[in-house]
């Protein structure tokens, strides 16, 4: 698996999974702490032409750092209940298939440090290159539980006494009326689409981000940071609705 971009570059060799490096001749601050930081690791850095990098990377940003890691290891859905201290907080993603949207769903995902992201195999694209820079390094640290199926996947969460909350625009009960504080897993769907009808009718819960304005729906993952956040400060407090 090939990614690029410093941040999640970086974030990879902390997380020990790069087993190389190519740079090009940049001679920034930020740049030399990156290589700095992999001579520490122990990993190998090549210094090439920047064409070599384009090549790589298909023409995308690389901000003169390309790295091959080691693939994101594949979690089961139980491996995410299973010795997380707290009630488990879980994403669980229906149809997200774009790696832009992917990727900053994981990055919203692990700044909120929720315990594991749940999405079907075939239809999204999270070992991307695109995925893991647009998640800023976040796909080194989130877990990943891979699924032939979502529905299934929420029967086995149900089993393991996970409440399963999903996003839908169109219900009257807003995101902030429910309890996160339990163990919760929050259902969101592609932008456009939203839920489909049997991951719909698997859930507990369907809730709503108030719209006040002109815009119909948020982004997937700023949709998705706002009800975590909204667990995040639940689960601060100790209690839940306030």
């Amino acid at each position: 698996m090939i990614v690029y971009g410093i941040n999640p570059v970086s974030e990879a060799i902390r997380a020990a999974t790069v087993t190389a490096v190519w740079v090009s001749d940049r001679r920034d601050a930020r740049f030399q702490r990156l290589v700095a930081q992999a001579h520490r690791a122990r990993v190998k850095v090549e210094h090439v032409k920047l064409a070599e990098l384009e090549r790589l990377v298909g023409g995308r940003v690389h901000q003169g750092v390309v790295a091959r890691v080691a693939p994101p290891v594949e979690h089961s859905v139980t491996d995410l209940v299973r010795g997380v201290s707290g009630p488990p907080l879980i994403v669980v993603l229906d149809g997200i298939e774009d790696p832009q949207n992917f990727g900053a769903v994981m990055r919203t995902a692990e700044a909120a440090g929720v315990d594991g992201i749940v999405y079907q195999r075939r239809r999204a694209a999270p070992k991307s290159g695109a995925a893991a820079k647009a998640s800023a390094g976040a796909v080194s640290h989130v877990r990943l539980a891979p699924v032939v199926n979502v529905s299934r996947a929420i029967n086995e969460l149900k089993e393991s006494g996970v409440w399963i909350v999903g996003l839908d625009a169109n219900v009257a009960t807003s995101y902030h009326e429910l309890d996160l504080v339990q163990s919760t897993a929050l259902v969101v769907g592609a932008e456009g689409t939203g839920l489909r009808r049997l991951v719909r009718q698997r859930c507990d819960f369907l809730a709503s981000i108030p719209m006040l304005g002109w815009v119909a729906n948020l982004n997937v993952s700023v949709a998705t940071g706002v009800v975590l956040y909204e667990a995040v400060r639940q689960r601060m407090v100790g209690s839940s609705v306030k």
